[in-house]
Formats: structure tokens, sequence, C-alpha cells
């Protein structure tokens, strides 16, 4: 036991740090995304921050498997490096007994993995989906002074509204110039596609005058209701309404997105034990060598795989591949790379020992 505790707190110490890094580049970078939407206009100021916190699930259950790699490779590669583990094999301590020390942290990860890719990102991506929706509720409208000529989207547009309706959902006696078009109308009303996430502006009881440029020839249309798209829905709400999906929704879907963010979700669960095994087999090195000695190439390693899991769930969504073939058989390859690495270099030394 006082093996096993020094062993776990190496690795926790290690991952706490790597962890730590990894979350500060990446919660970094997102966040000056968000704050870029912000300053043009896409998203509320007030929920930045908020939707930041929401998304630490899903930050996390990537982070976690890699720090976990890192930290095998760097806690146990130095263990190698000052010869701390030549004196654990003299003294009987076995490399499968140290492989199932390192399995009990493992597990305990993996379960927390399983928590944040099965239960807690779903949550948070649908929290965060229900303040977009909040936010693509509120229009332009918010930004009107009645009795006013006001530029929006960017200048593009000008919109002149007598009166609005008290909760400003509404517009009254309505004019719009947009581009060479002119709109007048009795009211005007915002529509928000819940499938697509497209805005839309419906102008009721007015009239349309096309006024092209240079030219004297006025064209008008009377219309009752008049629709025209505002703004598609943006690319991150699109990935952000699918991992909003809770989990037991997508088991048994037929739908090839659904079946393809399963796998992934499972895939990741998966992953962690996977990586554990590659990273201690790799984290043996020659105390000449240095504990860094294999450090690229292992992480070289991870990328390829993470980046075949992301490539195969997305041809799985578009329906390119069998939902239970490529994936899984991924996983298989990477426990056999993982297991060869462990029992290879072993079998060699054995039979070099045998022939001597």
């Amino acid at each position: 036991m006082i093996l096993f505790r020094y062993l776990a707190r190496e690795l926790a110490s290690s991952m706490v740090a790597v962890t730590s890094v990894l979350l500060m580049i990446l919660m970094s970078g997102r966040l000056i995304r968000q704050l870029a939407s912000a300053a043009a206009g896409e998203v509320s100021l007030e929920i930045v921050f908020f939707t930041l916190l929401l998304r630490l699930p899903s930050f996390l259950e990537m982070i976690l498997p890699l720090a976990l790699f890192i930290s095998i490779l760097l806690t146990y590669g130095r263990l190698y490096a000052e010869s701390e583990m030549t004196v654990l094999t003299a003294t009987g301590f076995s490399n499968l007994k140290l492989l199932c020390y390192t399995m009990i942290p493992a597990a305990a990860l993996t379960l927390v993995v399983a928590s944040f890719t099965l239960f807690l990102s779903p949550w948070g991506a649908q929290k965060m989906e229900d303040l977009y929706k909040k936010q693509s509720q509120l229009t332009e409208f918010e930004l009107l002074a009645p009795g006013r000529f006001q530029s929006t989207e960017k200048g593009s547009r000008v919109t002149y509204a007598e009166s609005l309706s008290g909760d400003k959902s509404e517009m009254r006696r309505v004019f719009i110039a947009d581009g060479e078009t002119l709109l007048v109308a009795e009211r005007g009303t915002q529509y928000v596609s819940d499938e697509t996430g497209s805005r839309f502006l419906e102008l009721h009881n007015g009239r349309r005058y096309d006024v092209p440029l240079g030219q004297l020839n006025i064209q008008s249309l009377d219309f009752g209701l008049y629709g025209v798209k505002i703004a598609d829905e943006p690319e991150e709400r699109r990935k952000l309404r699918k991992e909003a999906v809770p989990t037991q929704d997508l088991i048994g879907s037929a739908d090839k997105k659904h079946q393809g963010q399963l796998r992934w979700r499972i895939s990741l669960i998966l992953m962690v034990p996977i990586v554990t095994l590659i990273a201690f087999s790799l984290s043996k090195v020659n105390p000449r060598q240095g504990k860094f000695a294999k450090l690229f190439p292992a992480i070289v390693l991870f990328m390829v795989y993470i980046s075949l899991m992301i490539g195969l769930t997305g041809m799985i969504e578009k329906g390119k591949i069998h939902p239970d073939g490529a994936i899984w058989g991924l996983h298989l390859l990477y426990l056999a790379i993982g297991v060869g690495l462990l029992t290879i270099p072993e079998m060699l030394r054995r039979h070099k020992v045998k022939q001597l």
C-alpha cells in the first residue's frame, strides 16, 4: 500500500499539472472566440462566462485521457530514468503488478470520463442550447427606439418603427430600407425555426418597393405576409444541438448523427484504459535516454488515435460507413498495439537470454 500510494500520488500531481495547463489553453481559446462573438453582437456578453462553465465537462472529457497518458509517461519515465524501477524489479516487483496498480486510478478516471460524456456534457450542452435559444428570441427590436431611424446589420439595413409592443417583440408601422428594396408594413414580428435555428423577419400587411440603382422604373408589390431570412444558424449551434441530445435518446436511434454521437461518447470511455496500457508500455526508458525519450512518438500515436476517432465518427454521421464497423476495429487495433508494446519486448528479451 505504501508503494501504491507513492505511485498514485506521483500520477495525481502530474495529472493536476497537465490538466491545468491543457484546460487553460483550451478555455483561453474558447474565451477569445466567445468575446469576439459578443463584440460582434452575436451573443450577449452576460452569458459568455456562464457558457464556459457549462462547456467545462466537454472540455474535461477530452483533456483527462490525454492528461493521464502524459502523466504516466512523465511519472514512470522519471522512475525509470532515476533507476527507481530497477530497484523495484530487483526486489521482485513485476511489471504485471505495476500495471495493476496503474489500472486502479485509470479505472477511477474511466468512471469520471463516463459521467462527463454520458451525462454532464449533454446536460451542459442542453443548458447552452436553452441560453442560445433565448438569445435568438432577443431580436434587433431590443435595440430599436420608437420613432427613430436606426441602422442594423452592420449598416446594411435601416429600420424605423413608429412604436413597439411592451415586450419589444413586435414593431408597428414599420419602414425598412434594405439595399434597393423598401418595405412598409403595419407590423413586424420575428420567427425562429426550431428545426434549423434560422431567424426570419415577418412583416404583415404591407408593400414592397424595388428601386433599382440608377433607373427610373419602380416595382411595387402588396403583401399580407412577407418573410425574409435574417440569419442562418451558426455552425457551433448545429454542433451543440447534436451534443445536447441525452444519451438515453441516442440508444436505438436510427438517425445517423445520433448513432455517430453515441459511438463517440462510448469511444471516449474505452480510450482511457487503452491509452493507459499504451502509455505504461512506452514509459519504460533506458536511464541514459532520459524520461522524455519516448514522449514525442507516444503523443503522435495518441493524436493519430483521437484524429481517427473524430474522422470515423464524422463518417458514421454522414452514413458512409457502418456504425459498428471501423470504430470498434480502431479500438481493437490500439488495444493490440498496447498489448504488443507490453509483451513483445519482454518476449524478445527472454529469447536473447535463452540464446545466451
